[in-house]
């Protein structure tokens, strides 16, 4: 039954996908149709992904802020697609500067690539290496942009307006997000260097960028009511719903299959499946690292630690998943599932609020994750006697990255915050920002529990 449905597939494809292969050649023909059925069920999973963020940062929040947490992840994807294709794209991918592209807008431009043409000719040099159709790139290359935008949304959880959310979404997907991307993937000056700098599929382009531009807004925005006490202290506010973060944690260890191995953009059998049991292990072995560190530094499994332990396996290896070994994909996780826990320590330690351990998760792990290039490829890394070489690149683009991306996020948060401002007032927290904000309950009919008001200290 698969057999016949896959081939319908193939089929389908095979009619609707324009010969793209000189004089009709039927093989041709047909690698493109499996490359794009590929990366679009690729794609489709990492779309799913925004369910799970959902289901994750409104479980991890309390109860009176779960509508709002699940608005923000609900919308920040129409927000991305409509920026991304105005004018992220081709900023990202267009044929520009080392800084920047300067063409393809909207789309616009030809885009003929060399996989299957003699000569290549059209706006979008540096993604030509993969034959499938550009509305396919586009859309393969858009669930990443948003997964960037949504890593925010966690970060500033509780206390931002939701009109703010919006509006730094655009700028971030339409103009920060792509600059780093065209320095990276779009030919730009970090792909160009001696040894070029390397991130496969976005431990660095995608979720460091969200962290760095969720540490910005954690600063303009402050911490929530009540959580950093006078005396110095640590106040806890926990989730409201474990079942529903564990679901959402499942849902993007599910969705991580297609971010890692879809980044291929084309169906290599090999190279997807290694991809797959990489980011597997590396996976695993996060959260069983997170289980055993938790349990020595805070006393108890904590369960939040478990699930974003599993996480920042998945993000650390979501750079090096291409060049690495099995063995390699699980000491990258041991690590990541150690960081994640005592990072987590750490912002609190500092006062600076992350309710969902967003900056610890994908900052922090996103910074492990590219420099572990350096030290895990096996060609080049320094683990593998290639010495520094690649290390340095490495360094180079963590560092390049971090000061853009913060940089400008920190300029576009502060001038919401002088403008339309940035966060609720101190009444709306208190109640809540589901009603505050949305006007409705998440949970209508339900009594009250100990959450009711929190004091401001």
């Amino acid at each position: 039954m698969f057999r016949k449905v896959a081939a319908g597939l193939v089929l389908t494809l095979l009619v609707a996908v324009p010969a793209f292969a000189q004089d009709g050649d039927p093989a041709a023909e047909l690698r493109v149709a499996v490359d794009t059925l590929w990366v679009m069920l690729a794609g489709f999973l990492v779309f799913f992904m925004n369910a799970g963020f959902a289901c994750l940062e409104a479980g991890l929040c309390r109860a009176k802020n779960a509508v709002n947490i699940l608005a923000k992840n609900f919308i920040v994807f129409a927000v991305s697609s409509l920026a991304f294709w105005v004018i992220g794209f081709g900023i990202m991918f267009g044929d520009g500067t080392s800084f920047m592209g300067l063409s393809g807008f909207m789309l616009g431009g030809a885009d003929n690539s060399p996989a299957v043409d003699d000569a290549y000719s059209g706006v979008f040099t540096a993604i030509s290496w993969t034959g499938v159709p550009l509305f396919a790139k586009f859309f393969f290359q858009l669930v990443f942009a948003a997964t960037a935008a949504t890593i925010v949304s966690g970060v500033v959880a509780e206390r931002v307006k939701f009109i703010s959310f919006i509006l730094f979404s655009f700028v971030l997907v339409a103009i920060i997000y792509p600059i780093g991307g065209h320095w990276a993937w779009g030919g730009g000056w970090l792909s160009a260097m001696e040894v070029p700098f390397g991130d496969f599929a976005g431990s660095t382009v995608v979720h460091s960028v969200g962290g760095w531009a969720g540490l910005a807004g954690a600063l303009v925005l402050g911490p929530r009511m009540g959580k950093y006490l006078a005396n110095g202290s640590v106040r806890p506010i926990p989730g409201h719903n474990m079942g529903l973060a564990t679901l959402g944690t499942l849902i993007l260890w599910l969705g991580w299959f297609g971010f890692n191995p879809g980044s291929t953009m084309a169906a290599d059998a090999g190279a997807i499946a290694s991809i797959a049991v990489n980011t597997n292990l590396a996976a695993a072995a996060g959260c069983l690292a997170a289980t055993a560190v938790a349990w020595l530094a805070i006393g108890k499994p904590d369960l939040s630690m478990i699930l974003n332990g599993t996480l920042a396996g998945l993000v650390a290896i979501t750079a090096p998943c291409a060049d690495v070994t099995a063995g390699g994909s699980i000491i990258i996780g041991l690590i990541a599932g150690i960081l994640v826990v005592y990072a987590v320590l750490f912002f609190d330690s500092v006062k600076i609020d992350d309710p969902v351990g967003a900056l610890s998760v994908h900052l922090v792990n996103g910074v492990f994750g590219t420099l572990a290039i350096g030290l895990f490829a096996t060609d080049g890394g320094l683990f593998y006697g290639g010495g520094t070489a690649r290390l340095v690149s490495q360094i180079i683009g963590v560092a390049g990255f971090g000061a853009m991306v913060f940089g400008l996020s920190l300029v576009v948060w502060l001038a919401l915050k002088m403008t339309i401002g940035v966060r609720v007032s101190a009444n709306e927290e208190a109640e809540g920002l589901d009603m505050g904000e949305h006007g409705m309950d998440a949970y209508p009919g339900f009594v009250p529990t100990q959450e009711a008001r929190v004091e401001v200290i």
